[in-house]
């Protein structure tokens, strides 16, 4: 069963699924980072729906690259406007799983407006362990 761990704010986050289980949410490819996240409840930003057309997904690939889709024209073509690029740059929308991913979401594309408006420009929505006690 694959894994894959979403760092975001320094916190990893790790879901696991199982091949063709997911329902395809529409958002981005089925079984690509995006498609996980929104079928897993991990915040992964994507203003255009999923359909390659902005870069609010851009994720930074930790490990398990070789566990990915290979990346086609399109994506290299869109990616070549995100902010910050690396060699481990990959859309969440278009990067297929096909085994364990660790990937970081860059603190810059995130969309300070949408998804219930919950983030503040350098802070997250996400509450610490020692908050949820509380």
């Amino acid at each position: 069963m694959p894994k894959v761990t979403f760092i975001i704010d320094g916190e990893p986050q790790t879901v696991a699924f199982e091949h063709g289980t997911l329902e395809y949410s529409h958002h981005g490819k089925p079984e690509s980072l995006l498609d996980i996240a929104k079928n897993l409840g991990v915040k992964l930003e994507h203003a255009c729906g999923g359909s390659c057309a902005c870069t609010t997904c851009h994720v930074i690939v930790r490990e398990g690259e070789k566990n990915l889709s290979e990346m086609q024209e399109d994506e290299a073509d869109r990616l070549d406007t995100a902010w910050d690029l690396t060699p481990h740059s990959r859309l969440g929308c278009q990067a297929v799983v096909t085994g364990d991913v660790v990937c970081e979401l860059p603190m810059y594309t995130r969309n300070y407006v949408q998804e219930g408006g919950g983030i503040q420009l350098g802070k997250s929505d996400r509450k610490k362990p020692e908050e949820v006690a509380r």
